[in-house]
């Protein structure tokens, strides 16, 4: 706590010699990561606030930190002590940092609101700007001020990259770019600027590790007609790789070529930028003259549209990941009430038997083990210095997944430490009702998938309770755990870019905390697979792709309709079949005993 209060203090100090009555810090880099490199975690480094999504604002006499409902307790936590503020996003009375600055500026006349362009996306640079100079105040995006004060400030990250090859790789680099220029052409775009780390990751099939989870690297790309030029850390690509890329007609420069790059761009021409995936900062460097055309990446549709071949890859990568769950669970079962167990546990053992499993890289985001109290956290994280013991009755939410080379995992489960609460089922059925709702739902092609939410919310919503989180998002193939553009959350925006295709991979995870208590949310990811087509049009339904059991000691079973206790036996049973050739021993026997029937027990 005493380190945040001094580093905000010197930040008032750099605020003061630049004239800056306001100072904003979001979660964010140059490419507008959901995780990020040391470099750019200021916000964790200024505010000691761990949690992956906020943004702290500093004025002379005023700090707060802006973050959702998942993050209400572990904020209020960290910033304990501290001189900043927690401002609850979402919360009656809050508002959103923009229009709060807004409120600032129209009560301190003149005042200049500073930020760095850099990690600011067109978009929010917009809403920043019109709530500032609306309110007579002046937005000043030319200074990183974090340069100024932050003395062991990490480095660029130096993590080599490699290919992601054949078979994994169903689609070849010169296909991607090809499709991506297609693009351009239709836009009018005779170049295309890329700054988001996981589709330069897709269209070049490379993958890295200069993230944690996400196994991209820190690059910007810039797609022309003829040719692409990749900007990266020296170093990073070997001369083979280089060599490799080159004959595909993409050429290897420094990262810090990509100003001058954009600058040399003919300024009687147009190029295409994704507003919400690209920074102001980063666009500077653009002739005046030159004709910008906003639309979303062509890469970010075309990657969140699995090909059939990869969801080969993806349904093998899901069979690994149960059996790896499997595995863990009879362990935990086992040994529950005969050995100390504690949440740090629960990562160290289920990421352990991740590893042996074939194809297995890393994990795609930190586990989140969370036993009774701590499973109303959704985001929650055990660390060495807070965690709790696993004993006494209870229930364990247990949040995890894998990034192998055929695919992405990202599963919830919540089981029973000893002997679950009537309360406890009631709310546990309550999900899966509302999971199970959402998995068998069919809607048609082309539907904005923040318009599917309440199908899982209807159970939940008729039980008396809410969630404050989205339902589903979407996943990436060996890529980013959390991927766009479609979205299962009824706040958010249903755009054009929402629409459901075939191929995207969604996840399905509703749930209800009960702060100071308990947590429940089951979730299982989705894939949209064409169902049938009918006069009055073409309709998708789920496949479901996640193979595990659902720990039925906490169903209270008169809560389930036939119909859905029909489908909770077929999904075991399904999950007993593609399971069994992976497992033996013990992980074999739990898989049987927890893949009984429902009406049999």
């Amino acid at each position: 706590m005493p380190h945040t209060d001094a580093r905000i203090a010197a930040l008032r100090q750099a605020m003061a010699a630049h004239g800056l009555s306001a100072y904003v810090v979001p979660s964010a880099d140059p490419h507008l990561s959901e995780y990020l490199p040391a470099r750019w975690q200021g916000r964790q480094w200024l505010s000691g606030f761990t949690g992956s999504v906020g943004t702290l604002v500093v004025t002379a006499d005023f700090a707060g930190l802006w973050v959702d409902s998942r993050y209400w307790v572990q904020a209020q936590a960290q910033l304990a002590g501290t001189c900043v503020t927690l401002m609850k996003l979402g919360d009656a009375g809050v508002p959103p940092h923009p229009e709060w600055l807004g409120t600032y500026c129209g009560a301190h006349a003149g005042a200049a609101v500073g930020a760095d362009g850099l990690v600011l996306s067109l978009a929010a640079h917009r809403a920043l700007s019109d709530a500032v100079t609306g309110a007579g105040g002046r937005l000043d995006i030319g200074h990183d001020l974090l340069a100024e004060i932050w003395p062991d400030r990490p480095a660029l990250p130096a993590t080599p990259v490699r290919e992601h090859l054949a078979p994994h790789a169903c689609v070849s680099r010169a296909d991607k770019l090809a499709r991506v220029r297609e693009a351009m052409r239709a836009k009018g775009a005779a170049a295309h600027l890329v700054s988001s780390l996981d589709d330069v990751a897709w269209l070049f099939n490379l993958r890295g590790g200069d993230v944690d989870y996400n196994p991209v690297f820190v690059a910007h790309a810039l797609v022309l007609a003829d040719r692409a030029e990749l900007f990266t850390a020296p170093g990073k690509i070997d001369a083979a790789l280089a060599d490799r890329l080159a004959a595909d007609g993409v050429a290897v420069r420094p990262y810090d070529d990509c100003p001058t790059a954009l600058a040399a761009l003919p300024a009687d021409g147009a190029v295409l930028v994704d507003p919400a995936r690209t920074t102001v900062g980063v666009l500077a460097a653009l002739p005046a003259q030159l004709r910008r055309v906003e639309a979303i990446n062509p890469s970010t549709l075309a990657k969140s549209r699995k090909t059939d071949d990869e969801l080969v890859h993806v349904r093998a990568v899901m069979e690994q990941d149960g059996a790896a769950l499997c595995e863990f669970f009879a362990w935990f079962e086992a040994a529950l009430g005969r050995e100390r167990i504690t949440e740090l546990t629960v990562d160290e053992k289920l990421s352990a038997a991740r590893a042996r499993r074939p194809g297995f890289v890393s994990l795609s985001f930190g586990t989140i083990a969370a036993y009774n109290a701590n499973g109303a956290m959704p985001h929650y994280r055990a660390t060495p210095e807070s965690h709790a013991v696993i004993d006494g009755n209870g229930l364990l939410l247990i949040d995890s997944g894998g990034q192998y080379e055929g695919g992405t995992t990202d599963i919830t489960r919540v089981v029973a430490v000893g002997t679950p609460t009537a309360e406890q089922k009631r709310d546990f059925t309550l999900v899966l009702k509302g999971m199970i709702a959402l998995s068998r739902a069919r809607f048609p092609r082309g539907v904005l998938s923040p318009m599917l939410d309440a199908i899982a919310r209807a159970p939940i919503w008729e039980g008396g309770a809410e969630y404050g989180h989205g339902t589903g998002h979407g996943v990436g193939y060996f890529m980013n755990v959390h991927e766009g553009p479609q979205v299962i959350a009824h706040r958010a925006p249903a755009t054009p870019h929402t629409a459901m295709e075939p191929g995207m991979i969604t996840s399905n995870e509703p749930g209800i905390y009960r702060p100071g208590r308990w947590g429940v949310r089951i979730e299982n990811l989705v894939c949209n697979r064409p169902a049938e087509t009918t006069e009055l049009g073409e309709f998708l339904a789920f496949e479901t792709l996640t193979l595990c059991p659902i720990d039925t000691s906490c169903i209270q079973a008169d809560m389930l309709r036939p119909d859905e206790t029909a489908w909770l036996d077929g999904y075991h049973a399904q999950v007993r079949e593609r399971l069994l050739p992976h497992v033996d021993g013990a992980a074999r026997d739990w898989l049987l005993a927890r893949t009984r029937p429902l009406a049999g027990r």
